[in-house]
């Protein structure tokens, strides 16, 4: 590939990354199926942007080393053994039982000789440590019981996949010669992983500490990729895949003092590397097969998941994990794994699946990708549908017959501030709000709080608004916040509102319905916390006091100005700028009046 294909083909990369991932984490099927989306959309099969070729497979190859690096750096010997019960139990019971039932599938239907059943069953037992960590991350489920059940069968499965592809070029064989010379391999093979171990715990910590020593980042990173490469190459030789090399290296290096060091290096761009690997999964897809057998290989796909469903249900209810945390990990690894692809590659390589076979591994793996975050939304919703079909809808609380002088819509955080003194002084108020689990905890404490919705009349009725003199307008929700002002304006105009801002929309919304008394809910605490900060960096508590009052009067002030021209956006933005470029000499002016005549040319419209 010339350097100019390859900056084409970077463009066409990063493009095609930048449009459907951020679309695809919006619509909360993780960035993992936008990088295969992109991947497909690109490739030969959709928009042929990008070909596959030799150079493709390269690169291709180099993200699965990485990947595959930094999914070695995750499993930390430490780590390994405190969940050794989930392990042995959840990880390889659900591994073993779903290895044979493929294996007794595909030996079965499909002519597979028995070494590529064997190999194939457990390339597809294997799921996607990358995909499902990510969604469990994203959806912040990763320390939840199913997270943490599914984190332990994913660490299994990453740990048998090292002797999984050591072992693959053993079953490659005929005679007893190769027998004989893979045998061998496989024992220089071992000879190495022991070398490495020891390694680790000598020379190599070592070595890392004097490219830390150098306090240069950019050798300690470069000294990192040179052990990653060098032990992959060292593999390669070997007659063992790369990525078994660069797993390796992540595991030895899980453990070391550096680890951390060598993740916050890697960080800018692991994301970029897995991104590159699935995108590169999703070009190689050949469509053409699925529109080829649709009815085969989406039987293959289902089947592949229902099995694999079906058995990590059966396995996480043998162990006593509840049902919906059983289900939920069940789904998280019903799909295929990124293993499936390396795996299919090396076989492909050593013949023992055709290329025809092989393809078909992928197409299915990257479908049962491409379906879980389907199904994970689908069950979420079907879940959310459940429960609220279970829950009745209480009932609004009737009122007890009392003329309160002030009404609180919204006993949160704000509304209860006012409840505080207005009890303190022995003032009536009738507090109402919307949220049954704030209500009961409120009430716990001895606080009488009523269950209602104040944007309803008939609420606002019984609470006491026809007697009442104020309203305290404190809910949550501005459009309710806005809403319900405009029911207090139109049917209760006897009623005084001090309304809560929530930032300075919900404030131009509230002057527009011609409420005056409105506050932005965090503007004073931050304005008179800022005045502590500048007492600490030397001004006294006097000019503190001076600079705090005059910015939130100039505040005040931009506020109504802004207001005037909210729908004009180029004055608004004019009116704004010049508020930023003013405030800083309001602030060393002594005389506020010349403040205000100095911000606006007719000080008598604010």
């Amino acid at each position: 590939m010339s350097a100019h294909g390859f900056l084409i083909y970077a463009i066409v990369f990063l493009t095609a990354s930048v449009l459907i991932v951020p679309l695809s984490k919006k619509f909360g099927f993780g960035s993992i199926l936008g990088y295969l989306m992109a991947g497909v959309l690109i490739g030969p099969s959709v928009l042929s942007l990008v070909h596959g070729s030799e150079d493709m497979a390269h690169y291709a190859e180099l993200g699965v080393v990485f990947l595959l690096f930094i999914i070695g750096l995750e499993l930390q010997p430490r780590r390994l053994w405190s969940l050794r019960k989930e392990l042995v139990g959840l990880g390889l019971g659900q591994l073993a039982i779903t290895s044979l039932v493929l294996y007794g599938l595909l030996f079965l239907f499909l002519d597979l000789t028995w070494q590529a059943a064997v190999i194939t069953s457990f390339a597809l037992a294997l799921s996607s440590t990358a995909f499902s960590l990510q969604s469990l991350k994203e959806k912040a489920e990763l320390k939840t019981k199913h997270g943490q059940a599914t984190f332990s069968v994913l660490l299994m499965q990453d740990l048998v996949a090292i002797p999984i592809l050591a072992m693959i070029p053993l079953l490659a064989v005929g005679q007893s010669e190769q027998t004989e010379n893979k045998l061998q391999q496989f024992f220089y093979v071992m000879l190495f992983i022991g070398f490495l171990i020891i390694s680790s715990r000598t020379w190599i910590g070592q070595l890392l500490r004097w490219m830390a020593l150098t306090r240069s980042r950019e050798i300690f990173t470069a000294m990192t990729l040179l052990l990653v490469l060098a032990v992959s190459y060292a593999m390669s030789l070997l007659g063992v895949s790369m990525g078994l090399g660069a797993f390796l290296a992540g595991v030895l290096l899980a453990d070391s003092e550096y680890r951390h060091e060598i993740e916050v290096d890697l960080e800018p761009f692991k994301a970029l590397l897995m991104g590159f690997f699935f995108i590169s999964v999703g070009i190689t897809v050949p469509l053409n097969l699925l529109f080829t057998d649709p009815v085969q290989i989406l039987f293959w796909v289902f089947a592949l998941m229902a099995i694999k469903f079906l058995v990590m249900l059966a396995v996480g209810r043998t162990f006593k994990m509840t049902f919906e945390s059983t289900k939920k990990a069940s789904l998280y690894l019903a799909l295929g794994g990124e293993f499936a692809f390396v795996i299919s590659g090396i076989t492909q390589g050593l013949k023992i699946l055709t290329s025809s076979q092989a393809q078909t591994i992928n197409l299915i793996v990257t479908l049962s990708m491409m379906m879980t975050p389907l199904l994970l939304y689908f069950d979420s919703w079907l879940s959310n549908k459940i429960q609220a079909s279970k829950q009745k809808p209480k009932e609004y609380d009737q009122f007890e017959s009392q003329e309160p002088r002030v009404i609180i819509a919204g006993f949160g955080r704000f509304g209860q501030t006012f409840g505080r003194i207005l009890r303190a002084q022995g003032i009536p108020f009738t507090a109402v709000d919307h949220d049954p689990d704030q209500i009961e905890l409120l009430r716990k404490f001895g606080t009488k709080v009523y269950y209602g919705d104040c944007s309803r009349q008939d609420i606002l009725e019984a609470a006491g608004a026809h007697t009442a003199q104020f309203i305290i307008l404190a809910v949550d929700d501005p459009e309710v916040s806005v809403q319900t002002a405009e029911l207090i304006k139109n049917h209760f105009p006897n009623l005084k509102i001090f309304a809560r801002a929530r930032n300075r929309q919900h404030n131009f919304e509230l002057l527009n319905l011609g409420i005056e008394n409105i506050k932005r809910e965090l503007f004073d605490s931050s304005v008179y916390f800022a005045g502590d900060l500048l007492v600490e960096l030397g001004k006294t508590p006097e000019q503190a006091m001076r600079i705090v009052e005059r910015f939130m009067v100039h505040d005040e002030i931009l506020i109504q100005q802004q207001f005037k021209h909210k729908d004009d956006e180029k004055t608004l933005m004019s009116v704004s700028q010049k508020g930023v470029d003013q405030l800083e000499q309001v602030l060393k002016d002594d005389s506020l009046q010349s403040f205000v005549e100095l911000k606006f040319e007719n000080p008598k419209d604010v």
